[in-house]
């Protein structure tokens, strides 16, 4: 097939449910008597499998006409280098769209909803032949383009991790969180279930959640309904993130004052751990994928100097 152009696209794909139960079972049979056999459809996971299989040919034979193509699975984006120019094409759900995003430094991101009557996305504004239009407006710079606020946390050692909706701060089990939190001019000794820290494209997921269940409680513990001032969410390219302490305990040796608030560049968030194992950082619910934040760990959290690219 002759190609309009010599740009090179990665189209980056995902794994669906029945891959991942066939790798677990074996054969696809092995997976249909698993799943049925504790009342479940099979022929949803089948479906589901067929329709994104469709999606991802079409796609390819549409992003081939306009540049080079390269298929990559998501789980060797984390080693795998972009060139400088590459435009990138992330066909899934939201979550791959954003765990994509925070591997890439100013490259185009496009966020393509295989399954639209399966799954709604925020992150997935266009369908597969959407692609048609898009990639010359991409090549030619014509299309709007939104700017997202990563978070970046850096360790002492030197490691760092980005995140373009949130990052966890904590336990790696089901145990307290122990360290030592300081943030405009303030410090504090903490025993909690870890921090969240948001930014303004994951306001809507774990940072509204939040928010949400704080508000609950206290409008039920003053017997009022209590109103929130401000905005639950707030915008993508905002130069500021938010973070919350999760069940904070105070006794003698813990406090639970600074248990929420912003952090700007010039005012980060410091952390250190006083947890001697199992104390982990890891962003946008890819706990595989974490820095370890045991005792002797210091961490720094701020607003990432590079900001995400998705195409509007």
């Amino acid at each position: 097939m002759d190609r309009q152009t010599e740009n090179k696209i990665i189209l980056v794909v995902r794994k669906t449910r029945l891959d991942d139960l066939i790798a677990r079972f074996n054969t696809e049979d092995q997976a249909r008597f698993y799943v049925e056999h504790l009342g479940m459809d099979f022929a949803d996971y089948q479906q589901e499998d067929r329709i994104y299989d469709q999606a991802v040919a079409q796609a390819k034979r549409i992003l081939s006409k306009y540049a080079r193509l390269q298929v990559v699975d998501r789980s060797f984006v984390p080693n795998f280098i972009f060139g400088p120019q590459d435009t990138i094409v992330a066909i899934g759900q939201d979550g791959l769209v954003a765990n994509v995003l925070k591997y890439l430094d100013g490259h185009p991101l496009l966020g393509v909803n295989p399954d639209p009557e399966r799954w709604e996305g925020v992150l997935l504004p266009f369908a597969v032949p959407d692609l048609e239009m898009l990639i010359p407006e991409v090549f030619t710079g014509s299309r709007p383009v939104h700017e997202v606020t990563m978070a970046k946390v850096t360790l002492n050692t030197g490691e760092t991790l980005y995140g373009v909706n949130d990052l966890f701060i904590g336990p790696q089990t089901h145990t307290s969180a122990r360290y030592t939190l300081t943030i405009g001019g303030r410090t504090e000794r903490h025993s909690s279930s870890g921090i969240i820290v948001s930014t303004g494209l994951g306001s809507t997921g774990w940072f509204r959640s939040i928010v949400a269940g704080a508000t609950g409680i206290a409008s039920a513990l003053s017997g009022e309904e209590i109103e929130v001032d401000q905005p639950q969410t707030f915008a993508w390219d905002a130069d500021y993130l938010y973070f919350s302490v999760r069940e904070p305990w105070p006794s003698t040796r813990s406090g639970a004052e600074i248990t929420f608030g912003k952090i700007y560049p010039e005012n980060p968030l410091k952390l250190v751990s006083q947890m001697p194992e199992n104390g982990v950082i890891f962003s946008d619910g890819m706990e595989a994928d974490f820095l370890r934040f045991n005792s002797g760990s210091e961490a720094t959290i701020t607003t990432a100097e590079r900001k995400g690219q998705l195409i509007a």
